[in-house]
């Protein structure tokens, strides 16, 4: 014997009831009990009119005429002549009830419970008769049966509680002598012992087809709905989320308690005790396996089943020194909110009885914070007890599992990835089996908190990074190339996601929380919202992603301002702008220290060498313990290519413009050329050197001319270039005559940095520099006669967008 529910959205349209039939025909060998919920929206609309008709709003009449709208489509889709007419004249005479139920409610302005479980129960009466008539129109053997002449509960109306002694005894009998191939029952209704309705909780016609297989010893409880099962997460919270393929009985209680809404919690307890499975099935994908609900949990390998949440919490707090050391606190407080029926949600106290916190639901907080006040009165006057300190707008998420106990470290794998997306955690819960583990957090951070937690405890996710990129000319153009066509790589092989939320030039900004199309960025972008820097990183905060990395594409001063804000809202921050590096070295520690006390990256390779490794080599050599002694290097990859191509043959004018032309300078080519991007590269190497250095310290030998230096604008820089080409051929007519090669040169030594145009002899390993090539050269304690060699193309928007890369690849990695 199998007992089936199919609960509302599976019973929300012609088409759903269709394939309710076709899955019936399919067990036809089996007798069945169909346990059915009411028509989609009905109920609500049920409560919406007894609400209406308790105010005496005339409009609760329309809300009838909705409802009847609803069940005269189905039954003109579903039936023809004559079973037509039957259906629509009983639909018609319930509705004349009903209105004459809601008429009386209207003429005393008042609304009782059992007024309320009576007007609910149409729903499932009037679905019940319906599908009962589709399946003997289908040639299968069917009857219905009144719920309320099975089920007997007390007279808690609304959520009745149900007295099982009495309704097996009327459940065995009824169905021992029944050899009726299929049974239609409407759930969420059954009658008090005087005979009046009441229904048994929303969710109820999960608990009624739980109550007869229990009764019954059936072989199995099927739940159909619209899900393929109980997921490990919320699916419309987690994109990610997956069915879960078995879960033990306590493991779905967990879920379901903190709002995986799949199953109503009190279904359990009547098959637990019996060890009847129940499978959560899918209406609309009635193949899928969906989920297998047991004594037994297996999947030992993640010990995580699923992580669920519950919204609309309120926080209270009864805290003061008075209570140390004292009885019966706790006794008082829980007995005051249980005199007031005021369910408790979470508990945490600390061991030395000096706080209790609560968790409760939103709308008994104003109840629960007077009666409190009430019961400890005196104590708050006399200052024994805190004034009840309340905090609103929380919600409480859970990881549940069973073999959780038997895994080391689940807490704090939990509690660290919540904390590094800059998740706030109020109060803590974990009992001693540690099948549960709770957390109350800001309402704003659940979906943050859930996709964190499911990154982290279910291997088979893709870890997502959210970048939002400011300055998209040549770099970040080929940075978005690069991620586009890396994207499917990286999905497959290192099961990194990575999506481009925002973005931003200096004229307009667009953002998409599920991100951009990389195909069409630029139009996205050009019919976006005006730029701003604070609405930039205000919109970050809103969106409130996890993984979020900020990425510095340009050379802006009030940009490289702005990271200390990304950091402490846990935004790494990726950087091609070396001015926040170079800066005054106290905002750079500060940098550094927001780093570290957040726990979020903050990472400028590019800032040196482009996509070359020279900070991360440079780091991991001082972490393994070795010591800087100096450093010698051709930083400038601009500078570089422009004395390799400066011969006999060409003008110095001429090479630089070409430099300029092909991306390898910056758009002012004066930062090039004066020295200051050279002295801010070998300041950056200082400091992570561990040197205090300041860029006004930084001894700059200029190449320049007086002419060169006074111009006012990029113009005027190249007009003197030219005025001034007599200089540059006698730099150049000096290295030939030496037999040496020029380049530009920075070094560190003695805790004293220097830049300057230096002529290279032949054997140095920067004489045969090529192209826009840099090289790095690192003498330590462990390298102190043969130096570590770092050699590559230092300029060019490709290699500057690999390095950002790399960078962004490192976070998803760490």
């Amino acid at each position: 014997m199998k007992v089936l529910k199919f609960g509302g959205t599976s019973v929300g349209s012609s088409k759903n009831i269709k394939k309710i039939i076709e899955i019936i025909a399919s067990n036809k060998d089996e007798k069945q009990i169909i346990v059915v919920s009411a028509f989609a929206k009905v109920t609500n609309l049920l409560l919406e009119a007894a609400q209406l008709a308790s105010i005496k709003k005339a409009t609760y009449t329309s809300v009838i005429e909705e409802i009847r709208l609803i069940h005269n489509q189905i039954i003109s889709e579903l039936f023809t002549n004559k079973d037509k007419n039957e259906c629509l004249k009983f639909v018609n005479q319930k509705l004349i009830d009903l209105k004459s139920v809601l008429n009386s409610i209207s003429l005393i302005s008042e609304l009782s419970a059992k007024s309320e479980a009576n007007i609910v129960s149409y729903g499932e009466l009037l679905s019940s008769f319906i599908i009962t008539k589709a399946l003997q129109v289908n040639s299968i053997d069917t009857i219905r049966k009144d719920t309320r002449e099975l089920i007997i509960t007390n007279t808690n109306y609304t959520s009745a509680s149900v007295i099982f002694s009495i309704t097996s005894k009327n459940i065995q009998s009824f169905f021992n002598s029944n050899n009726v191939q299929v049974t239609i029952l409407p759930g969420f209704i059954a009658s008090a012992e005087n005979g009046d309705t009441t229904v048994l909780g929303r969710g109820g016609s999960d608990y009624t087809a739980a109550i007869i297989a229990s009764a019954l010893d059936a072989n199995v409880l099927e739940i159909w709905t619209d899900v393929s099962g109980m997921f490990t997460a919320n699916p419309s919270l987690v994109n990610q989320a997956i069915p879960i393929a078995q879960i033990s009985y306590e493991e779905a209680m967990e879920l379901s308690h903190f709002g995986a809404k799949v199953i109503y919690p009190p279904t359990i307890y009547p098959v637990l005790k019996k060890e009847i499975p129940i499978r959560i099935k899918n209406t609309l994908k009635p193949k899928d396996e969906g989920t297998l609900i047991s004594k037994t949990s297996y999947g030992k390998k993640n010990p995580v089943k699923g992580i669920s949440h519950i919204d609309n919490v309120t926080l209270i707090t009864l805290e003061g020194s008075g209570m140390v050391g004292i009885p019966g606190f706790s006794k008082r407080l829980f007995e005051t909110l249980a005199t007031e029926k005021i369910n408790v949600k979470l508990i945490t106290q600390a061991s030395s009885e000096h706080s209790i916190c609560i968790g409760i639901d939103d709308s008994n907080a104003n109840l629960a914070k007077t009666a409190i006040d009430n019961t400890f009165e005196f104590e708050i006057l006399k200052g024994k007890i805190k004034p009840l300190e309340v905090e609103k707008n929380l919600s409480i998420i859970a990881i549940v599992g069973d073999n959780m106990k038997n895994h080391q470290g689940i807490s704090g794998k939990m509690f660290g990835t919540l904390g590094k997306n800059n998740v706030n955690i109020r109060a803590i819960a974990q009992g001693a089996s540690e099948k549960n583990i709770s957390a109350v957090i800001a309402a704003k951070d659940v979906k943050k908190g859930i996709n964190s937690l499911h990154e982290r405890f279910f291997k088979n996710n893709n870890k997502q990074l959210n970048l939002f990129i400011t300055g998209v000319g040549n770099v970040g153009a080929k940075l978005i190339e690069q991620i586009e066509q890396q994207h499917q790589f990286l999905l497959e092989n290192l099961n990194i996601n990575i999506r481009i939320v925002g973005l931003s030039n200096s004229r307009q900004m667009v953002f998409d929380d599920e991100g951009l199309d990389l195909a069409s960025w630029e139009e996205q972008l050009n019919n976006g919202e005006k730029a701003s820097l604070s609405n930039f990183l205000q919109k970050v905060k809103i969106l409130n992603l996890r993984n979020s990395v900020f990425v510095d594409i340009t050379a802006n001063s009030n940009v490289a301002e702005m990271y200390p804000e990304y950091l402490k809202n846990s935004t790494a921050v990726v950087a091609c702008n070396k001015i926040a590096s170079s800066a005054n070295y106290k905002k750079y520690k500060e940098l550094k220290e927001l780093s570290r006390e957040y726990n979020v990256p903050y990472l400028f390779e590019t800032n040196v060498g482009a996509g070359l490794p020279i900070i991360d080599t440079l780091n991991n050599l001082i972490a393994s313990g070795d010591q800087i002694l100096n450093i010698q290097a051709v930083l400038s990859g601009s500078l570089n290519f422009i004395f390799n191509n400066f011969n006999d043959n060409t003008e110095f004018y001429d090479v630089v413009k070409q430099a300029q032309h092909e991306g390898y300078t910056e758009p002012d080519p004066r930062i090039d050329l004066s020295g200051v991007d050279v002295a801010r590269k070998i300041l950056i190497l200082a400091r992570e050197s561990g040197y205090e250095l300041n860029l006004n310290e930084i001894e700059n030998n200029s190449f320049l001319t007086d002419n060169n230096n006074k111009a006012a604008s990029v113009d005027d820089f190249y007009n003197t270039l030219k005025k001034d080409a007599n200089h540059f051929k006698g730099l150049l007519k000096s290295a030939k005559k030496n037999n040496c090669q020029l380049k530009y040169v920075a070094e560190l030594f003695n805790e004293k940095a220097r830049v300057g145009l230096k002529e290279i002899p032949v054997g140095h390993p920067f004489y045969n520099l090529e192209g826009k090539d840099n090289i790095v050269m690192f003498y330590t304690k462990r390298y102190p006669e043969q130096p570590m060699i770092i050699k590559g193309a230092g300029a060019g928007a490709d290699v500057t967008a690999s390095g950002l890369f790399a960078d962004i690849i490192k976070i998803a990695n760490n």
